[in-house]
């Protein structure tokens, strides 16, 4: 099997290194199909996915069997200041991968995100719940999914939430890094989702590939907390005290943030039904993540 990943160098991008570098996650090993895989690695200097006519040069000499598109413009607050950007990456950069895809006979693998939901409801979301989003983030990753969507028939859409990988940025690194220069930090706890391990995630889109059940999937660690809950958790050795606050409260601090979903637990309904669900509770995988980490972060 011949595999184009974007986004390579992104925390997603890394642990799909890992996985078919090694032939396991922490779950488990990964499937037989993937074992001996042909893989290209590439992010924006081998491959510009805004740029229609490169990505059809691209895939058109590539020969490949399957693209799994983990390019994103991820930062919220940087979304939401520059929406022409992130529309570029997020939406038309994923309809260029799956255009070119589909032109190729190949399935596509788009990664999304909670935020595509606007956070009004208490409970966990499942696919085909309302999307409503509230930010330009989360705009630009739903139109992502609908022209991935109306491009490519053979097409899986992994939603996922509240991301942490080894290499790269996250909430979790962040926190640790404050608490080293900090006796206490500020985080909200009125905005709830699930805690997501990149490996397990990484894990699970390796099972969705295999399947031509096309559509959209949830994929996130099990059981929902509020960022504070996270934070805690992360900091429970660290000599730094968690104080919560509000959304409002915080939004008045930073008034140039953008606006996040309360509510945007995800359940992984889809992988129940189809393939089964082998993702972690979020605290077991974040306690292999600590135990992990020295070793393994960049």
């Amino acid at each position: 099997m011949r595999i184009l990943i974007t986004g390579a160098s992104g925390q997603l991008g890394n642990e799909l290194k890992r996985l078919l570098t090694t032939g396991a996650a922490e779950i488990g090993p990964i499937p037989d199909a993937f074992v001996d895989a042909d893989v290209v690695y590439t992010d924006t200097p081998e491959l510009d996915i805004t740029d229609a006519d490169a990505v059809d040069s691209f895939m058109s000499n590539g020969s490949f069997d399957l693209v799994i598109n983990s390019a994103a413009m991820t930062n919220v607050d940087g979304c939401e200041s520059n929406e022409e950007l992130a529309y570029a990456v997020n939406a038309k950069g994923a309809e260029n991968l799956a255009l070119a895809a589909a032109k190729a006979g190949i399935p596509i693998i788009h990664v999304s995100t909670d935020y595509v939901f606007p956070g009004n409801q208490p409970g966990e979301r499942i696919e085909s719940d309302e999307v409503a989003p509230i930010s330009a983030y989360g705009r630009s990753k739903l139109e992502g999914e609908q022209l991935v969507a109306a491009a490519n028939p053979k097409h899986h859409i992994v939603r996922t939430a509240w991301l942490y990988g080894y290499v790269g940025k996250n909430f979790a690194k962040t926190m640790l890094r404050l608490a080293e220069s900090h006796d206490e930090v500020t985080v909200v706890d009125d905005q709830l989702g699930n805690p997501t391990s990149a490996n397990d995630l990484a894990y699970e889109i390796l099972k969705i590939a295999l399947s031509d059940d096309y559509g959209i999937w949830h994929a996130t660690n099990e059981g929902t907390c509020s960022w504070a809950d996270f934070a805690e958790a992360v900091l429970k050795d660290a000599e730094c005290t968690v104080n919560r606050c509000s959304s409002a409260e915080y939004k008045a601090a930073h008034p140039e943030s953008a606006d996040r979903p309360a509510f945007s637990s995800l359940r992984n309904k889809h992988l129940e039904d189809a393939l089964g669900n082998e993702m972690r509770t979020w605290q077991d995988a974040l306690a292999t993540y600590m135990k992990n980490l020295p070793q393994l972060q960049g």
